[in-house]
């Protein structure tokens, strides 16, 4: 009886570990697109690293801009914004959802004053090899509405943007 119990203890324990370690995302991305927005030239810029293992964030740093011919938008989040991750699914199919902790604090950390939003949230959907980036994050976004939408391969790090 103990025999099986041990075995059906290591069996458990093992198929936790499996699945802990399916549930991790590491990559880094940077990438621009060229696009004309009613015959206005438009530049989408972003850059970033991730690093999530389950619900850890071990790094968390994305920069994403937009330019336009007279003024420029920008939105950024890192690490010391206060940030929080749940996890869904395992292996190829994993998503995540990483929120700021406290939107109030991290928006007048910077020097933000006038209102967007308190929220932020990012969804990440791993599917095989590519990360559809979801954003919906006004809270860092100074006076631009949110981050871009993109899908990053990750093997090579490049990236496409999913314009709305």
């Amino acid at each position: 009886m103990r025999r099986i119990i041990a075995h059906a203890i290591a069996t458990v324990l093992l198929f936790c570990a499996a699945t802990a370690g399916a549930q991790t995302l590491d990559t880094r991305f940077a990438c621009s697109q060229r696009a004309d927005d009613g015959g206005d030239p438009i530049t989408y810029a972003d850059t970033g690293e991730i690093h999530l293992d389950g619900a850890a964030v071990k790094m968390f740093r994305w920069e994403s801009a937009v330019f336009r011919s007279t003024h420029g938008y920008d939105c950024n989040i890192d690490d010391d914004d206060g940030l929080q991750a749940e996890v869904r699914g395992d292996g190829s199919a994993a998503s995540w959802r990483v929120a700021l902790k406290d939107g109030g604090a991290a928006r007048l950390k910077r020097g933000y004053n006038f209102e967007r939003g308190l929220n932020c949230t990012i969804r990440l959907e791993r599917d095989g090899n590519t990360v559809h980036v979801k954003p919906t994050c006004p809270a860092l976004c100074g006076s631009r509405i949110n981050f871009s939408d993109i899908v990053i391969d990750l093997d090579s790090g490049t990236c496409r943007y999913d314009h709305q």
